[in-house]
């Protein structure tokens, strides 16, 4: 969308200033030495100039002595029957001079002092003039000339260029609803009114980075059809004291010269943070910066007709001044797209890209739960260039299979050479995950199993969930930590040791073993409690501590119940894989043999002890299945959406794998 200045700047004649310079810098020259830029001047030395003299062959003499007593003398002489030019400097005493005015020639002498004055004074004011002339241009480049320094740097949108409205917005359909309401208010603000009601002060943007904040801010200035100003939170702070106040002053009297109108501020947490002033000290500018911004939005000026939108993915450091009502009456939380708004989203990008048949967009957003609006075109476009790179017509199913595996756990690394006893424990460590997850009833569907170096990883077993995962059971958390102790068994029953591939499915089995604890109920000894709070500090903007509310008895019993979820979940775990271990074989010798299975493969060899033709599994698949539904043919793995469910992760003996 097109941008223009608020206030234009007045054009500046370059052309005429250069010309001004140039032509001080000749005069210097020309100051400095006269003769110098004369042609057919010649250097002569003393013994020439005397025989000169007493040939009388000098007809003109200019001279001009400086203060060290050099003799500057320039005129004409008569050599080769033809009048050149000379030039000389040498020491002129008083007998030298007495005897070059006894010699006839007539002598024409010139004072140095207004010339050395001129010198310097036009030396000093062309120093100045350029040092002037760059600063104020850089000045006025960057909008923030010597006057100007307070002045708002908000920018207002164009209307009559290419704007975006609500056709280029999808994926967040809740927040397009609400802020309509903004823009039927803003057309037509009698019909709200007659009833009471008054325009919204402050609207709130909330969400994750690249959910669309922005964009949905641009989608209302195309469809308001007022004056819509944008400004950055980090424009009003600057290193001179009092200038973001200023700018803020400035900015809301733009506002109400254009009301009604929207002022868009992106990041307000750069100018919004919470004052305080204890560890670490404040900021006194920033706070300076915050308060004029209350005072504007609701205090004894208050500004009728000028709406702020604003966004940040930080509301906990918000001052809390600001999100109260009157200021900031409505907040709208953009949250990270369901399975229906991805599918919105990736229609929508795709919309530039040529796509094949094949392709399935349904079920690219099933594989990419936890995917923002900018995630997904961002895969959209890895597919593009994916395709392109191969030659091809059109962006297959295929480019976008890899194109999500890329992004979310780094390209294939097929030169990351294995010996054939790595590669087979690699190969038993994921399918000890695979069978354990086909196994158990409440897992999602598995979508293949690979070995092939992924990424920091050495192989992955990869799911696709069937919907959004909004809430979990105790049984599917149990079957979670089943599928995670699932690896390192299936390396002990082949090798009767055990390695490090399995580092991260322990860390994980862990951490959700004691949110089950401690946080989620599920301890039957412990019953429904939380133990454990987060205390956050906002100006380090992490969880830095927790404060333990309970005894050191109850932490000892907490301990003794993550330890029992756990073991029971191993024992479970080397339960299945031992009574099914001809299975776990099959599933080995062929993931070894294809270093890539599809997940229907190894459901095939799990229940019916080979691999079915696409008819038969046709024949034996039920329409539903209670926790369970057989997956559809092509597409890509999903992770589970809530950040407590491990997607199963490789055998790499030392380094974690990338878990988006």
């Amino acid at each position: 969308m097109g941008e223009e200045e608020a206030a234009a700047t007045p054009p500046r004649n370059i052309l005429g200033v250069w010309l001004v310079v140039m032509a001080m810098v000749g005069l210097l020259l020309f100051l400095m030495n006269p003769s110098g830029l004369q042609r057919n001047v010649q250097e002569i030395d003393q013994v020439e100039f005397y025989a000169s003299v007493s040939n009388k062959t000098i007809k003109s003499c200019e001279l001009m002595r400086d203060a060290q007593g050099v003799a500057h003398i320039t005129g004409t002489r008569i050599k080769d029957g033809k009048e050149t030019r000379y030039r000389i400097e040498m020491y002129l005493g008083d007998a030298q001079a007495t005897r070059l005015g006894d010699s006839g020639i007539k002598i024409k002498y010139t004072s140095t002092f207004w010339t050395e004055v001129l010198l310097q004074v036009l030396g000093a004011a062309l120093f100045v003039g350029l040092l002037y002339f760059l600063f104020m241009r850089g000045a006025r480049n960057a909008g923030m000339g010597a006057m100007n320094f307070g002045k708002s740097r908000a920018r207002m949108l164009s209307q009559d260029k290419q704007k975006v409205t609500f056709a280029n917005v999808a994926g967040i359909k809740e927040a397009m609803e609400e802020v309509e309401e903004i823009i039927a208010f803003l057309k037509a603000p009698q019909k709200f009114q007659k009833l009471g009601g008054r325009i919204p002060k402050g609207v709130l943007l909330l969400g994750p980075p690249g959910t669309g904040k922005t964009l949905l801010a641009k989608a209302i200035a195309g469809e308001a059809g007022v004056p819509f100003f944008s400004i950055s939170g980090s424009d009003f702070i600057e290193m001179f004291v009092g200038v973001g106040a200023s700018r803020v002053r400035d900015m809301f009297e733009q506002g109400k010269k254009h009301a009604p109108c929207i002022i868009f501020i992106d990041e307000i947490d750069a100018v919004g943070r919470s004052r305080f002033t204890g560890i670490g000290g404040g900021h006194d500018e920033r706070e300076q910066t915050l308060n004029a911004l209350l005072v504007e939005m609701d205090g004894f000026e208050t500004s009728d007709g000028v709406i702020i939108i604003a966004a940040t993915n930080r509301p906990d450091v918000l001052d809390p001044a600001l999100l109260r009502p009157g200021r900031f009456d409505r907040t709208i939380i953009i949250d990270l797209p369901t399975l229906d708004g991805r599918e919105e989203i990736l229609r929508l990008h795709a919309k530039k890209l040529t796509l094949g048949p094949n392709a399935d967009l349904r079920r690219i957003a099933r594989g990419t739960p936890g995917f923002s609006g900018a995630d997904l075109a961002n895969l959209l476009n890895e597919a593009a260039l994916l395709a392109a790179r191969l030659n091809k017509a059109a962006v297959e199913m295929a480019d976008l299979e890899e194109a999500r595996d890329k992004v979310l756990w780094g390209r294939e690394r097929r030169s990351r050479a294995m010996d054939d006893k790595e590669r087979r424990i690699t190969a038993w460590h994921e399918s000890g995950h695979a069978v354990v997850q086909a196994l158990l009833e409440h897992t999602e569907p598995i979508h293949k199993v690979t070995i092939i170096p992924r990424g920091m990883a050495l192989g992955a077993t990869m799911s696709l969930p069937e919907k959004d995962i909004l809430n979990k059971t105790r049984s599917q958390l149990l079957d979670e930590l089943a599928v995670c102790m699932g690896g390192r068994i299936a390396e002990k029953l082949h090798t009767g040791d055990i390695s490090t591939g399995a580092r991260m499915d322990i860390r994980m089995a862990s951490h959700l073993a004691r949110h089950m604890v401690c946080e989620y109920g599920m301890s039957d000894d412990l019953g429904a409690q939380a133990f454990g709070e987060n205390q956050e500090l906002m100006f380090l903007g992490r969880e830095v501590s927790r404060t333990q509310n309970y005894s050191e008895e109850t932490a000892r019993h907490i301990d003794v119940e993550v330890n029992r979820l756990l073991f029971e979940a191993y024992a479970r775990a080397e339960k299945l894989l031992t009574e099914h271990r001809p299975q776990l074989d099959l599933v080995v010798e062929r993931l070894l043999e294809v270093e890539t299975m599809d997940g229907r493969d190894v459901e095939d060899l799990v229940e019916f002890g080979r691999i079915l033709a696409e008819e038969e599994r046709k024949a034996n698949e039920p329409e539903t299945e209670d926790g369970k539904q057989k997956t559809e043919e092509g597409g890509t793995a999903g992770q589970p959406e809530s950040p407590t469910v491990p997607q199963v992760p490789s055998a790499a003996p030392a380094q974690p794998p990338p878990v988006s």
